[in-house]
């Protein structure tokens, strides 16, 4: 039996905070089609060499911007006969969460014009996105700040070592309102995904606070309920 040809794609939604806000990376295409024109960055699922969905993600996070990221999540599929003019393709969105790190410094500077950090709203965008990207885009958004109320998604786009103070900010950041204080320590405490890291303190005029890590940087965790 012979079995009819499908092209198998990955799109990844890459975000990171810059200047305090949420943005998403995006690449400017150098081959049809829609050559000159920015997309998510993506490619196609290597059969022979990539042994899952994730493989396929990672490889062409670092393949077309050089990122690595301990977090990726799958989005959702997306498929039809009109979203590549070369004709039926299905493409598995991911979203990577990465940190305000050195390297992302170095990524910009190594792709040159290539990488855009753009505001991570879809209604926002500098220019139409190539494909049906301006869907995935908007889906990768919603699940990001859908999942913030009820998970520790928001800890990953800090340093590695960041202080309560800075975690409940990003919260805030996100879903866009002040949260109280001891109401949000208390849920923290009760989900534990953060661990103090020993002997090391956050410099201040009065008592140092406490640095943190989180536990597994590659899982998020759920929440009993919303914030």
């Amino acid at each position: 039996m012979t079995y009819p040809q499908l092209a198998v794609t990955v799109d990844v939604a890459i975000f990171r905070l810059l200047n305090g806000a949420l943005h998403c990376a995006l690449v400017r295409r150098d081959a049809e089609p829609f050559a000159g024109s920015l997309a998510l960055p993506g490619g196609y699922v290597h059969g022979q060499e990539d042994g899952t969905l994730e493989d396929a993600a990672r490889r062409v996070l670092r393949d077309k911007t050089g990122v690595e990221t301990p977090y990726l999540e799958q989005v959702a599929s997306f498929g039809d006969m009109a979203r590549d003019p070369r004709g039926w393709s299905v493409s598995i969105a991911y979203m990577a969460l990465i940190r305000p790190a050195d390297e992302v410094a170095e990524i910009t500077q190594q792709e040159g014009d290539r990488l855009h950090w753009v505001p991570a709203d879809e209604t926002a965008l500098p220019e139409p996105l190539a494909f049906d990207h301006a869907r995935i885009l908007d889906a990768a958004i919603r699940r990001l700040r859908d999942k913030v109320e009820y998970s520790s998604l928001p800890a990953h786009l800090l340093p590695e070592h960041f202080t309560l103070p800075e975690l409940q900010a990003i919260y805030e950041n996100l879903i866009g309102r002040p949260l109280d204080k001891s109401a949000f320590r208390k849920r923290m405490a009760e989900a534990d995904f953060v661990t103090p890291v020993e002997g090391v303190k956050r410099a201040a005029s009065h008592r140092p606070p406490q640095v943190y890590r989180l536990k597994d940087e590659a899982r998020a965790v759920l929440f009993n309920r919303v914030l």
